[in-house]
């Protein structure tokens, strides 16, 4: 799609197509009030802006729509409807070994049960062995920390879907 298309659709078709790239919701919405946008750069711009505006709630909406790193079926399951945008953003898990696998999935269910919510970060590009490496130094981190630092990898990871989602 180009901006140009994206600036052209209505309400609800520019919701869904910003939720593909994020799902929390008021994310989507304020994405959408601003429409139409000058360029790329001026979208991406307040792509951050609208999620600086969000909170707590908005984030942890957000990560729902990740599965856990390493979880191969969860990945089938919970990018079904945005396998275009989220194709790939995990290779590195599903080329890992089996011992780097288990160790993702038992720290990844440590953290959650630790934190309420699945790890995240902007995998793309990264080896199972970095996101293992990664999830090590934030684990003992206190949640609102790790809020945070979530926070801040969503919106890389909602920024890198906005520019595949688009022909430029």
């Amino acid at each position: 799609m180009t901006l140009n298309e994206l600036n052209k659709l209505n309400i609800d078709e520019a919701f869904t197509w910003f939720s593909h790239c994020c799902v929390a919701s008021y994310w989507s919405e304020l994405m959408v009030e601003s429409m139409p946008y000058q360029d790329l750069a001026s979208l991406l711009e307040h792509s951050q802006t609208a999620w600086a505006q969000c909170g707590n709630s908005d984030y942890l909406e957000a990560f729902e729509g990740h599965p856990m790193i390493g979880d191969v079926a969860s990945l089938r399951a919970k990018y079904a409807s945005t396998k275009e945008l989220a194709s790939n953003e995990q290779q590195g898990a599903t080329q890992a070994d089996e011992a780097t696998l288990q160790a993702l999935h038992q720290l990844n269910h440590a953290y959650l049960a630790k934190h309420g919510f699945i790890f995240i970060i902007c995998a793309t590009g990264l080896s199972a062995q970095t996101m293992l490496s990664a999830l090590h130094s934030r684990i003992d981190n206190d949640t609102a920390t790790e809020i945070t630092l979530a926070a801040a990898e969503q919106l890389k990871i909602t920024q890198l879907r906005i520019n595949k989602g688009l022909i430029t």
